[in-house]
């Protein structure tokens, strides 16, 4: 049995245990019912957004009651060592807290439906790596993880917990300041909010040990493309499947909508479970608005293994 890893955190963020999957309501059942006529029989793809993370006390990026945010672009990353100071000090804040996140239901239920053989695969734009951590094994990390760091001059990689070690003595203490200072919001990505910019402002950057040079995190930033290889094992998996199940995505960045797409393109059923509208809608063939753990809980439950 895994062993849950202590909560330690400012604001509580990702450091209680993962919210239990709730039975859907009789309205939702109907839907599930119709969503379940549609797979039944059928091996399809899976597509999740960070809707399916929340449970676990990860915030989303759009869906309902999210601070709004301007995400750092790739462009204004490497355009600048202050606007690299502030990531990183952001993001150190952001890790603390996100690498105590568990897995939830729905991750759960998403392995389950891998295990019992009905899904071509598994895409998901998150990089939190709960997918993987719940049991899921034919993963596309569309966007990356953000448990490795990647250097921009000789592409060497290394492990985020490494670098966090670096940045504690780069930085001593800076953590306790942060926590005075207040974290005011926190994202999927492990960024986060600091109201004290002079606190900022002393962040000392960690650099390459093997070349000096910048270190990044290891996902694709807003101003970035998806590696093509990621893309083009993702279009296998929908091309393989009966049909595309979007689960907690808001379908906004292009890099999810183009499988919705293409499923739709191919004639193949787009189903959509997310709260909030999305901007695959007009493809959907349904469409539950719902939480994600207990649809995908009831589904990985009453679909028949093939």
């Amino acid at each position: 049995m895994r062993q849950r890893r202590p909560g330690v955190g400012m604001t509580g963020f990702a450091s209680l245990p993962p919210v239990a999957a709730a039975e859907p309501a009789r309205s939702e059942l109907e839907v599930l019912q119709e969503i379940h006529a549609v797979l039944a029989g059928e091996r399809f793809a899976l597509l999740t957004g960070a809707g399916l993370s929340t449970d676990s006390g990860i915030p989303d990026y759009r869906g309902p009651g999210a601070a709004p945010r301007a995400p750092m672009t790739y462009q204004e990353f490497i355009g600048a060592a202050e606007n690299r100071r502030r990531y990183w000090a952001r993001n150190h804040i952001g890790w603390s807290h996100l690498r105590r996140a568990d897995p939830n239901p729905g991750h759960a239920a998403a392995a389950r439906l891998e295990h019992r053989g009905l899904l071509t695969g598994l895409i998901t734009q998150n990089v939190d790596r709960l997918h993987e951590d719940a049991g899921s094994v034919n993963v596309v990390d569309l966007h990356g993880r953000f448990d490795k760091v990647v250097c921009l001059g000789c592409q060497r990689r290394y492990s985020r917990s490494l670098l966090a070690g670096v940045l504690e003595e780069l930085n001593p203490g800076f953590l306790a300041d942060a926590l005075a200072a207040g974290v005011v919001e926190m994202a999927p990505d492990a960024d986060a909010t600091v109201e004290d910019s002079d606190l900022i402002a002393g962040f000392v950057v960690a650099i390459c040990p093997a070349c000096g040079g910048t270190l990044k995190p290891d996902f694709v930033y807003f101003g970035e493309n998806v590696p093509k290889d990621r893309v083009e094992r993702s279009y296998a998996m929908v091309d393989a499947a009966a049909a595309l199940l979007v689960a907690g995505s808001s379908l906004t960045v292009m890099s999810g909508l183009r499988f919705a797409r293409h499923a739709a393109k191919q004639g193949k059923a787009v189903v959509i479970i997310n709260r909030g509208q999305t901007r695959g809608d007009d493809l959907a063939t349904i469409k539950l608005e719902a939480g994600v753990s207990e649809s995908l809980t009831w589904l990985a439950a009453e679909l028949p293994s093939l």
